[in-house]
């Protein structure tokens, strides 16, 4: 890395508390943002200012998107309304709370909507964790998109920002899983004025003052984390050098029907200006200034002479090229992931038609002050009381499962720079971790403790994320700033990141010391390659806070798959096991690791999906709940399972220099891949005797110990009921210790360690309740691998 690379880091932005409330003092703080006009003139309110449109149900929570920016901007002096899952057939569910006087803000919810309604296998889901009673249907299918086009039916005039992680992952051109194709960027079809990537707290707060002094929302095109649509022609983009992305990234000889890389002429006529090669930049016809576009990034003397960061955007190959050519896909999607360090990251563009999408940088993180602050507001931290049921409460039929599963949950940090392949966290919340600070976390814990209905002393969680990398960076602000690796612990862990775990160990051990807290939980994923630095965080945690089972996720055993995840190889899990079950002897406890695996990756063959298979049987796993590769938008994964090339590795046409990768396509192949990891299943053993014998594997088909699967063949009905599902307990039902549950018709839901397993009902309807309550602070837990636990509802069932 030479001196010339080195950046400073931007300059500081502006703090969220560094505003001046649009409404000092006058309105207070609603009990909870209103849902409608009677709860308005109950605040005294004749208007809103901002209404959030939302796919989620509304809970004031600091875990669901709605509540967290409905009140960082009520806590900035705006008066917030929220319309919750509205019926999206007309545009009135969207007049119910009247014009906002600023501008409609847009999300699908804390899900991509068709992550939400559709399984990896594309069939519909059939329930909904963010909805009353688990119900499905309550959200359209792309929602943002459907938003924001019934909002400008309501109200033509206002202006319309959309948001959350569907937005944010969907912001260019991207691979859609459902239709099999490159969708248009979302902006370009939704319509918004701005989107808003990223956790976006300072971006919506500095535009809603922008807005609020009366500033037209067009101009609005400097404001880091948001995308926005230009003319080609625009006068506003005056000022800016354009960079080709070939001169980031070479994808090698491209053909001349979908050429993007012309001379400079032809460049500035597609943008309709002029650019005279000879005599330097010229001016456009109407008088303004055009972008000066560099053609080439290396001056004579062979050193590279970039203009400067901030001044410079990078043109990518347009929709248009994109979507008809894999090899530029990859090499777009390569070029935005080496743009994600808000300390580096330049702008990018991307021609659509006759208009630009331009994404600026990304957000600045939020300060330590300034996670306290937004994760220090008045959260009622429930469901909407409209939602509450016949009791008043919101733990029968109209129960929330997304609200049950976080409810006795702290976050205490954002941002993941694990950067796997096939995880979308880093693309939106960035991989520079933001901590909350010690007293913020406990003072939270203890509102919990003494506000929270229903909290019997057991805290599901302290994480985020990543539970295990609180207050972990970089150990210099410069090499930060600088870095532009897409991961601080591949191939290894990075020698400049900070692995003291001793902060987090501090937090532990001050909130299980906490007056009537009896369990701190862990349920967030850990990163088990940075827990092997600490020992002393493992024995704190094994001692201390694993209920029975930790969840940890190797995703796979090869090295084939696993370099394609960009995720450590299976010894650095053999050395956290040694760990994990020395520390669980010394503390006298029996307790498990439970790995979570992924089936169908790019990069898997089917041999590394029977090595995995023969690796758990060996280690005797029954996987119960197994996931299969889901391609989100935008994630590096996805781009594989596209283009069938490896971006990691660089982009070319010469197959002698790109990497192919192998896709798991098709209905069989991927039902091979997830039998292998359900070896046990009798109704996968045709199918995998079927391929072990094309493999030229039959060795493993008999009924020795050694062997995979028998050779005989039970009656089966194509129907499977795990150990867990067995053991779950209904919506609704609270299960005593040691009393059974009865049944319902319902599938049960996966489960963080130490927390119950969630079991939504059919559309909604309650099974009967338990005979008794169960006793304080128990709480029951079953998991992937194992046999139901010998205690609780599934000891006396019979078998």
């Amino acid at each position: 890395m030479t001196a010339s690379t080195l950046t400073a880091p931007p300059c500081p932005p502006k703090l969220l508390n560094q505003y001046r409330p649009y409404w000092p003092k006058r309105f207070g703080t609603a009990p909870f943002l209103p849902m409608s006009r009677a709860e308005m003139d109950q605040l005294g309110w004749d208007s809103c200012d901002i209404i959030i449109v939302t796919g989620d149900a509304y809970v004031d929570h600091p875990s669901f998107g709605m509540a967290v920016i409905g009140r960082t901007l009520e806590a900035q002096g705006f008066r917030v309304g929220i319309i919750a899952q509205p019926d999206w057939n007309s545009a009135e569910p969207f007049r119910a709370l009247g014009r906002p006087n600023l501008f409609f803000g847009v999300a699908a919810g804390n899900m991509d909507s068709m992550i939400n309604h559709y399984t990896a296998d594309r069939k519909i889901r059939s329930d909904d964790a963010y909805t009353p009673g688990g119900v499905a249907g309550k959200r359209p299918d792309r929602a943002t998109l459907v938003y924001t086009q019934r909002c400008r039916e309501a109200f033509k005039d206002v202006p319309v920002i959309a948001g959350g992680i569907e937005a944010s992952l969907r912001r260019i051109a991207h691979y859609d899983y459902w239709q099999d194709k490159v969708r248009r960027s979302i902006l370009v079809d939704a319509k918004a004025d701005l989107l808003l990537y990223g956790n976006a707290e300072r971006a919506i707060v500095e535009i809603a003052h922008r807005l609020a002094a009366r500033e037209p929302v067009e101009r609005i095109t400097d404001v880091r984390g948001t995308a926005f649509l230009r003319r080609t022609d625009d006068p506003t983009a005056a000022g800016w050098f354009e960079l080709d992305s070939t001169e980031v990234d070479r994808p090698g000889r491209i053909d001349a029907f979908i050429n993007p890389y012309q001379t400079t002429e032809e460049q500035a006529a597609e943008q309709g200006t002029t650019c005279a090669k000879a005599s330097g930049d010229a001016p456009a016809a109407d008088g303004a200034q055009p972008i000066r576009l560099i053609p080439s990034a290396r001056a004579l003397s062979g050193r590279i002479q970039l203009p400067p960061r901030e001044r410079t955007v990078i043109r990518l190959p347009s929709y248009e090229q994109v979507k008809s050519d894999p090899v530029l896909y990859a090499h777009a999607s390569r070029v935005l992931h080496l743009e994600t360090n808000p300390g580096n990251a330049r702008a990018l563009v991307q021609r659509h038609g006759e208009r630009d999408v331009w994404i600026n940088p990304p957000p600045i993180p939020l300060t330590m002050a300034e996670m306290d602050q937004v994760f220090d507001l008045p959260y009622a931290r429930s469901p909407h009381p409209s939602y509450a049921d016949e009791t008043g409460g919101h733990d029968g039929a109209t129960k929330i499962p997304a609200w049950e599963m976080i409810r006795f949950s702290v976050n205490i940090m954002r941002g993941c720079f694990g950067g796997c392949t096939f995880c979308s966290i880093t693309e939106h919340e960035g991989r520079i971790i933001q901590s909350r600070s010690e007293d913020s976390i406990i003072r939270e814990v203890e509102e919990i403790r003494d506000k929270v209905k229903g909290f019997t002393g057991v805290v599901s969680d302290l994480g985020g994320p990543t539970a295990n990398m609180y207050r972990l960076g970089c150990w210099s602000p410069e090499i930060e700033a600088a870095c532009r690796k897409p991961s601080c612990v591949y191939p290894d862990i990075c020698t400049n990141l900070r692995t003291d775990h001793a902060p987090l160990i501090r937090i532990y051990k001050r909130a299980r010391n906490l007056k009537g807290i009896k369990k701190i939980l862990i349920g967030s994923g850990l990163r088990y390659d940075l827990a092997v630095k600490s020992p002393e965080y493992i024995r704190e945690l094994v001692t201390h806070h694993v209920g029975g089972y930790l969840k940890i996720a190797p995703e796979h055993t090869e090295s084939g798959p696993l370099s394609k995840m960009m995720k450590p190889g299976i010894g650095t899990y053999d050395r956290f096991k040694a760990l994990f079950e020395k520390f669980s002897e010394e503390a006298g406890k029996k307790q498990f690791l439970i790995p979570y695996f992924i089936a169908a990756h790019p990069g898997t063959r089917d041999e590394d999906m029977m090595n995995l298979a023969l690796w758990l049987k060996e280690n005797g796993f029954r996987a119960d709940q197994v996931q299969t590769f889901y391609p989100s938008p935008m994630a590096t994964a996805t781009a594989m399972y596209h283009s069938g090339m490896n971006p990691l590795k660089g982009i070319s046409r010469d197959a002698a220099r790109a990497e192919k990768v192998d896709i798991v396509r098709g209905e069989r192949r991927r039902r091979l891949h997830k039998a292998f990891l359900r070896y046990h299943d009798p109704n996968n053993w045709p199918l995998l005797r079927e391929a072990l014998k094309e493999m030229g594997r039959a060795d493993l088909i008999g009924n020795g110990k050694h062997h995979l699967i028998p050779t005989f063949q039970p009656a089966t009905d194509g129907s499977y009921q795990s150990a867990r599902r067995k053991n779950s307990t209904p919506v609704g039902v609270k299960a005593a210790p040691n009393r059974p549950v009865a049944k319902a018709g319902a599938k049960s839901g996966a489960a963080p360690s130490g927390q119950k397993i969630l079991v939504p009902g059919s559309r909604g309807q309650a099974a009967p309740a338990a005979k008794a309550p169960p006793k304080p602070g128990t709480i029951l837990t079953q998991h992937t691998g194992l046999p139901p636990r010998a205690t609780g509802a599934a000891r006396r069932r019979p078998r």
